[in-house]
């Protein structure tokens, strides 16, 4: 901020008045103004002074940044020893915006630290992937590309079909829906990043049949052929639209090409991934009927 902000000077002029700053306004017209601001915001408005940082750490601020069913998404994180301690709002919203694994680790949960929006991963164990425990078709492969440091690589096979579902307490919003996918088997080589392409093929025969459907009656279905090799791309499938936060939200979702007149194979399977509708990631495809 410029100095004639930072600096006003008292009605009788350079002389004999009293100089005011930033750190002179009351706390609550600070935090009146915070409650505009996204997160990072004010944490950066949190060093101009101690006004400033006393209202960034109030907990009514903080309150307006996190999702309505708060409480529920820290009930899968908390432990004995964090529940008997008394957490203020912003430090739950710090907590909420680490990533939060549930179910074994197969899957996890995070806020969006802008707009506070809740975003989650599914990982490839914790899909139902036909063939998945015969090597002579798929194999799980470790690798540092994968927030869980393993991805599903087929190797060949007729009949391909990824089924997957949960049941979670989103806030309310748009989400959009998406499988994180790649072709080619990644690996590293002197420490340098290569991408063997050695079982692909299949894919720009008939197209992959991606659909989403809610507990709630929302369907979504798409289709296309997959292409880029080399490349981790997140396949759009859908979006689906929740109003209830107290209400648990069935998802059961898929990807399919059962045509067994070709094989397919040298896929990577990592993750399935839910954002709120329009927060921007990399390397988007969009699907199309």
């Amino acid at each position: 901020m410029g100095a004639g902000v930072s600096s006003i000077m008292g009605p009788e002029g350079d002389g004999g008045g009293h100089e005011t700053g930033l750190g002179d306004l009351p706390e609550s017209c600070v935090a009146a103004v915070l409650l505009h601001l996204d997160p990072p915001e004010i944490c950066r408005l949190a060093r101009l002074g101690r006004a400033f940082r006393g209202a960034a750490s109030a907990d009514f601020v903080w309150e307006t940044k996190l999702p309505r069913n708060y409480r529920c998404l820290m009930g899968l994180v908390e432990n004995e020893k964090s529940k008997k301690r008394h957490l203020s709002k912003k430090e739950i919203f710090a907590r909420l915006c680490r990533p939060n694994p549930f179910d074994g680790g197969t899957k996890e949960f995070w806020l969006e630290k802008c707009r506070g929006g809740l975003c989650m991963s599914i990982s490839s164990k914790a899909l139902l992937i036909t063939g998945i425990d015969d090597r002579r078709y798929w194999n799980y492969i470790p690798t540092e590309e994968s927030r869980f440091q393993a991805v599903a690589y087929l190797q060949q096979i007729w009949w391909f079909e990824v089924d997957g579902e949960i049941d979670f307490c989103f806030p309310a919003g748009t989400y959009s829906l998406f499988f994180r996918l790649h072709l080619g088997r990644p690996s590293k080589r002197l420490g340098r990043r290569i991408c063997s392409s050695e079982h692909v093929h299949g894919w720009d025969i008939k197209p992959v049949r991606f659909q989403l459907s809610t507990s709630n009656g929302q369907h979504a279905l798409s289709q296309c052929y997959l292409d880029e090799p080399g490349s981790w791309i997140l396949y759009h499938v859908g979006d689906f639209v929740v109003e209830n936060s107290g209400i648990p939200t069935k998802l059961k979702f898929s990807m399919t090409q059962i045509d067994c007149t070709h094989t397919k194979g040298g896929l990577c399977v990592d993750s399935v991934l839910i954002y709120p509708r329009g927060l921007r990631q990399k390397k988007i495809f969009t699907t199309r009927m």
